[in-house]
């Protein structure tokens, strides 16, 4: 009966979309594992609660090794009952001592066994992914530091906008990731409850001693004791899918701004894990970027499924918890995978100023038309303040000149403003408003964060 499992993906993408150590997490040895783990816990509560021999209890526990069984052969029979516990239990009963045999599982469900190793899986992989995000969040803590006065051109609707700073980029990612660390942590420390209902949620089985066996059950396995049995509550799979979901969007923004500022013609950052191409072997792509965008796009289908599966019958489902295991499982890993990756992306980001400062420059200064009308305002008011910045800005486009030099040559913009001014008002440097400000202050909420 022994064949340990493979951890490796059966799929030849695989390693693209997880880490090593995700899908050693998730795998089928790991399932099966965490399924023993319930087994071996749920004996040694009976025990203590005096259901079940201590005796019975040491040998259920002695043969709780995923070692021991046959994987394979467990999601082969598993077809016949829509679960693989059935197979589970009748391989480990007939493994223990006969005089343990009858207090294997006794009292639980095949849900309570699947729901609560899908908890400690998600427990296990949450914490490689907190410790990643963790790890990005540093990452743009630095990078928001070191660039807090790095001047770059701001864009809306992809096209150029406003002056701000790379570090206040940082900041909007920084924040991002904080957010997703924190939501991810409280349910890591306060969702990820034990199942234990028995067969309709009573706990009939057991009498009287029903909740003591939860208490005792869910302190032996290191898990949040619930307030009643979850079997048709679904809230705690879909907050932990949720939280995933916006960890895959908060790392997938970060890929997303980092492949654009990448361009060609555009050249702000690079990855310095950049891939070639089979094609053409000039090309610097932006691999780590593109890998973490493709599992961030995969994530919201797998979370709309988990969400999907919510309304369930009455005490047990008919089919909606089953459609539940295998998309929380790539979810998991697809998730670990982005995490990791972009935790490396940003260590070895390379930025390059001097490509920031001459994109900026690209309009020859028409990003500053805002502040030019700022600076007209009081004197003239707002409607035509904003007409003759752009009639400026229409004369310094068909002559090939600057705003600036525009601004300076108009006679009715110096009866207002003097050169100084003019300037001050076409500065990009001068006019990042906040900018710096909101860089402090998700550094110092980072710093708060980190603390806790």
């Amino acid at each position: 009966m022994t064949k340990p499992s493979s951890s490796r993906s059966d799929s030849p993408f695989g390693s693209m979309f997880s880490t090593p150590e995700a899908t050693e997490r998730t795998s089928a040895a790991a399932w099966v594992q965490a399924m023993l783990d319930f087994e071996s816990a749920l004996a040694v509560a009976q025990a203590v609660a005096g259901v079940v021999p201590p005796a019975a209890a040491r040998e259920i526990a002695r043969h709780c090794r995923a070692e021991l069984f046959d994987a394979d052969s467990i999601a082969e029979r598993a077809v016949s009952s829509a679960t693989p516990v059935i197979a589970l239990v009748r391989d480990l009963t007939a493994l223990v001592g006969e005089d343990a045999r009858p207090h294997v599982h006794r009292g639980a469900t095949s849900q309570d066994v699947v729901d609560t190793a899908a908890m400690l899986i998600a427990r296990d992989v949450l914490d490689l992914v907190l410790a990643d995000l963790r790890a990005a969040a540093d990452e743009c803590a630095r990078l928001a530091e070191e660039h807090r006065g790095t001047v770059m051109i701001g864009r809306s609707l992809l096209q150029q906008a406003l002056p701000t700073t790379f570090g206040s980029r940082c900041a909007t990612w920084l924040t991002s990731l904080d957010a997703a660390t924190t939501a991810l942590e409280r349910i890591r420390h306060e969702r990820l409850a034990v199942q234990f209902g028995g067969a309709a949620g009573t706990l009939a089985a057991l009498g009287a001693d029903g909740v003591r066996v939860v208490r005792l059950l869910a302190a032996e396995l290191g898990l949040p004791e619930p307030v009643v049995p979850w079997h048709t509550d679904r809230t705690r799979v879909a907050e932990l899918a949720g939280a995933l979901g916006t960890a895959a969007g908060a790392l997938g923004k970060i890929a997303l701004d980092v492949e654009l500022h990448a361009q060609t013609e555009v050249g702000e950052l690079s990855d310095a894990e950049a891939g070639g191409s089979s094609a053409m072997p000039h090309k610097r792509n932006p691999v780590s970027a593109v890998l973490v965008t493709a599992a961030a796009r995969r994530a919201p289908g797998l979370v709309a499924t988990l969400l999907s599966a919510m309304p369930q019958e009455h005490e047990r489902a008919a089919g909606a918890w089953q459609s539940e295991w295998e998309p929380l499982t790539e979810l998991l890993r697809l998730v670990a995978a982005a995490a990791a990756r972009t935790r490396r992306l940003l260590a070895g980001l390379q930025v390059h100023p001097e490509r920031m400062a001459a994109n900026l420059d690209l309009t020859r200064g028409l990003v500053m038309a805002e502040s030019a009308s700022g600076a007209l305002l009081e004197a003239l008011g707002r409607t035509e303040a904003q007409d003759l910045v752009a009639q400026v800005c229409r004369r310094a486009v068909q002559q090939g000149t600057t705003l600036r030099a525009e601004l300076l040559a108009d006679a009715r913009v110096r009866q207002v403003l003097s050169e100084e001014q003019v300037i001050a008002a076409t500065e990009p440097g001068d006019y990042l408003g906040s900018a710096p400000a909101f860089v402090d202050r998700a550094l110092t909420a980072h710093a708060e964060l980190e603390k806790r």
